[in-house]
């Protein structure tokens, strides 16, 4: 048993369940933090789940092996980026949640050294956490794909809406975000994995665990690892793991007005 667990594993009895007060307890015990996001963390926000009965996948009848596969993305990009300007639509009217913006104060508290997101909603960033891993990718940067020139989000988004399929204002080339297609590598995994070996404690937030590699990180941690997710998680119990099954942002309200942030 970890030193930082201490702090509550007596008061649990070796259970795997944990209080928003306890929770904030080991965050302010903890001086390497990293968290862990999926999808539960953004539908919250309103971010439709492409896969879900409400989803883009089936409300807009896209299919996901033609969006977001790369070899279909190349041959003819228009159909992702009708996907594309569906989905910027909808992020465009959100704003992050209680749990994006608590991730980003933890982040400036210096409490929190990154996130690690499934997301490629940029909600994250938009909250203002600056170290981000985004291991599938996201739409805060594109490049050319001749070129390599890169944008930020804005310069995208405002070709996206000038064009059918945006070209490079330089070269003339297709321009990609950085959003990992189906038949590309993820991103970041090496220093996703190099920041959960090294932190004493690890946040999961909204991830039924269930997408590999990112599913892999939380078994390389080597301290307590706090998931709080609706629902099943591929995380098997077992000691310094503790499981919270209720709603993120009410769940993490409460841990910050604990922590005082």
């Amino acid at each position: 048993m970890s030193p930082l667990s201490s702090c509550i594993y007596n008061k649990t009895s070796m259970q795997s369940r944990i209080t928003p007060q306890e929770c904030a307890q080991m965050l302010i015990a903890a001086e390497r933090v990293v968290a862990m996001t999926g999808a539960g963390i953004s539908t919250a926000a309103g971010v439709p789940d492409f896969r879900g009965p409400k989803g883009l996948y089936v409300t807009r009848r896209y299919d996901p092996e033609t969006v977001f596969d790369i070899d279909a993305f190349l041959h003819d990009p228009e159909p992702f980026y009708d996907f594309t300007r569906d989905f910027l639509s909808v992020v465009d009217t959100i704003e992050p949640t209680v749990t994006h913006q608590f991730l980003a104060r933890l982040e400036r508290e210096g409490e929190l050294r990154c996130v690690v997101t499934q997301n490629i909603d940029f909600l994250h960033q938009r909250a203002g956490s600056e170290n981000v891993i985004s291991v599938h990718g996201d739409y805060w940067t594109s490049r050319c794909l001749r070129c390599g020139l890169e944008s930020d989000f804005q310069a995208f988004k405002d070709r996206v809406e000038a064009a059918t399929v945006p070209h490079c204002p330089d070269c003339d080339g297709l321009i990609k975000p950085d959003v990992v297609f189906f038949g590309e590598a993820v991103k970041g995994m090496d220093q996703a994995a190099a920041e959960v070996t090294e932190a004493d404690l690890m946040l999961v937030l909204g991830s039924s665990l269930t997408v590999y590699p990112a599913a892999s990180l939380p078994a390389m941690a080597r301290c307590p690892v706090i998931v709080v997710n609706r629902g099943p998680v591929g995380l098997a119990p077992g000691p310094d793991r503790f499981f919270v099954d209720e709603d993120l942002d009410e769940f993490f309200q409460t841990v910050g007005a604990a922590m005082k942030i």
